[in-house]
C-alpha cells in the first residue's frame, strides 16, 4: 500500500522550494546534469538511513523525502530559470 499524503505533502513543499533556487548569472556555477543525479543519490541514501514513517510498511525508504528531492528538481527544472542581468530585484 501506498500512502499518498506524504508523497503530495513532500512534492508540493519540494516544488515550492525548487521555484525559488534561482541562478546568478554573475556567478561561474552552472547545474549540470551530473549535479542532479549527485542530488538524487545522495537524496535516495539520506531516505534509506531515515526509513519510513512509524507504522508504515510501503517501501523501506522515506517516500515522503524522495518525492520532496523530485520536487525540488523539478521545480528548479520548471520555474528555476537565471536572472536577466538588468532585472530589478523586488
Amino acid at each position: 500500500m501506498i500512502y499518498a499524503g506524504p508523497l503530495i505533502l513532500g512534492f508540493v513543499l519540494g516544488f515550492v522550494l525548487g521555484t525559488r533556487i534561482k541562478e546568478d548569472p554573475e556567478s561561474k556555477l552552472k547545474f549540470g546534469a551530473s549535479v542532479y543525479v549527485v542530488f538524487l543519490i545522495v537524496a535516495l541514501v539520506v531516505a534509506y538511513l531515515l526509513g519510513p514513517f512509524p507504522y508504515y510498511l510501503d517501501v523501506p525508504l522515506a517516500s515522503g523525502f524522495m518525492a520532496c528531492a523530485v520536487g525540488i528538481i523539478l521545480g528548479k527544472l520548471i520555474f528555476g530559470k537565471p536572472k536577466a542581468l538588468g532585472q530589478i530585484e523586488d
